[in-house]
């Protein structure tokens, strides 16, 4: 047996065809006028008759020539840091110990392997380390300083 010849154990169920008599009215639960009840198939892309998002855009030939988009309905996601609080890395490191990116990634305190990771203040910080290339929040930096650890 092949692929194709693969049979369907249920047939789909076939959608109900409305506007052709019946109970179902005049308007056949479609409303009474407009775009809508006239039986049209709006694309994915459709902004209400505006230009579709892809024709808002420079285009330039070629696949490597990258146009910066500037445009007030289209914003790409930014790449959030990882957010690690005190306490995990209080768990994780000893005393004198250098917690940057690579460490944390490392010992698995974060989640993803990301470059950019920010420590918030929940829980408390009991040791002395060293901090580099970490982003803080203005509770967890209070909390670090207190400690006596110290930041690069």
């Amino acid at each position: 047996m092949q692929l194709h010849e693969l049979k369907k154990s249920n047939k789909p169920k076939e959608r109900k065809r409305v506007g052709r008599g019946g109970k179902r009215g005049t308007f056949s639960g479609r409303g009474s006028k407009g775009q809508m009840a006239r039986g049209a198939r709006l694309g994915a892309d459709f902004r209400g008759g505006n230009a579709p998002i892809w024709k808002l855009f420079p285009k330039k030939r070629g696949s490597n020539k990258k146009v910066e988009i500037k445009h007030r309905s289209f914003k790409l996601r930014q790449n959030k840091p990882d957010i690690v609080s005190l306490a995990k890395i209080n768990n994780a490191f000893k005393e004198g110990d250098l917690v940057s990116p690579e460490t944390l990634n490392e010992k698995k305190v974060t989640r993803t392997k990301t470059e950019k990771i920010k420590l918030l203040g929940g829980g408390e910080l009991g040791k002395k380390l060293i901090f580099s290339g970490i982003i803080f929040s203005g509770q967890a930096r209070e909390k670090v300083l207190k400690s006596g650890s110290e930041i690069k």
